[in-house]
């Protein structure tokens, strides 16, 4: 089943307190789009650069399956962030953001991809969602969106009207608890299900992720509406840039490929697991360089020793 992935595809600098690399491929869509392309194809993404966005980077793109008749081309400069780590590789320090062709930016997405059945909303202004759901024209589609922390505090409205149109809300344990003004995760989840989402994954960096179904919200917590998944234990984290997007793209990726249109709890409990496998190799080397050269074999050798590692009899 194919993929519409939309989001910021962007020129990342990074530092870490052990090495530092510059003119990175980033942006949410990049990170989701190629951790998709494991699990389903085509991925079609929907994005825009600049006259300064490096070629290898567009090929890297296109040699894994994703297609770029969505990715619109500017004359003006692409969305770059600079940042740096700090010594637990947790806490960050945004150095620079440079908007550039996202501040005038509306989506545009082409009628050969927009009956695409899933659609992926990385993280990007809500406007730019909503313009994006509004051209998708498949009846029904399985939409699942990300978020941050600083649409949350200027877009507030519009996040809601977002929150409306989706089947499944991704977003990190900071934003969980910003965006619903409770210290209590669990709490968190019920709150934001009662926004609009069917289900909702918080993240939770190296501890994993938290899903939620609908029934949650009115319900007790069940092995029917609740799942904690722990994440892939890794000897050092070289740069976790992108591991998050890494989990949208994955998980989405993997309910594409079962070829359903509507999917149960369960569905959605093992998207969880392959979403936080992925991440995981994402986290072993700068930008793309690691998640763009595993293997299936990878991927299941991976999540079938977290699995051991995480079950009882």
């Amino acid at each position: 089943m194919s993929i519409i992935i939309g989001g910021t595809v962007a020129i990342d600098h990074v530092k870490t307190p052990t090495a530092e690399a510059a003119n990175l491929l980033g942006g949410s869509a990049s990170y989701a789009a190629i951790a998709a392309s494991y699990f389903s194809k085509p991925v079609h993404l929907v994005g825009i650069v600049g006259k300064d966005f490096p070629a290898e980077h567009l090929t890297l793109l296109a040699d894994r399956g994703v297609t770029l008749d969505g990715l619109e081309r500017s004359s003006g400069d692409t969305f770059s962030w600079s940042g740096e780590y700090h010594e637990n590789m947790n806490d960050r320090t945004t150095r620079k953001v440079d908007i550039n062709v996202l501040e005038t930016w509306s989506v545009k997405v082409p009628s050969t991809i927009s009956g695409a059945p899933m659609v992926v909303l990385a993280n990007m202004s809500p406007e730019n969602q909503i313009q994006m759901l509004d051209q998708c024209t498949a009846a029904k589609p399985f939409v699942v969106a990300d978020t941050m922390d600083l649409w949350i505090s200027i877009a507030n409205e519009r996040l809601h009207d977002v929150l409306k149109r989706i089947d499944l809300l991704v977003i990190n344990e900071s934003e969980a608890r910003e965006f619903v003004a409770t210290s209590n995760l669990i709490v968190a989840g019920q709150r934001l299900l009662a926004k609009g989402p069917r289900f909702v994954v918080i993240k939770l960096g190296e501890f994993g992720a938290m899903l939620f179904s609908s029934d949650a919200a009115q319900a007790p917590l069940s092995v029917g509406n609740f799942f904690r998944c722990a994440a892939f234990p890794l000897h050092e984290v070289a740069d976790p840039t992108g591991a998050g997007d890494s989990f949208l793209g994955a998980l989405a990726g993997y309910l594409a490929a079962t070829g359903k249109t509507e999917f149960s709890f369960d569905d959605i409990r093992r998207a969880v697991v392959e979403g936080s496998v992925v991440a995981s190799f994402t986290c072993e080397a700068f930008s793309t360089r690691r998640l763009q050269e595993i293997t299936r074999d990878d991927i299941e050798g991976r999540r079938d020793f977290l699995q051991s590692i995480t079950h009882w009899p």
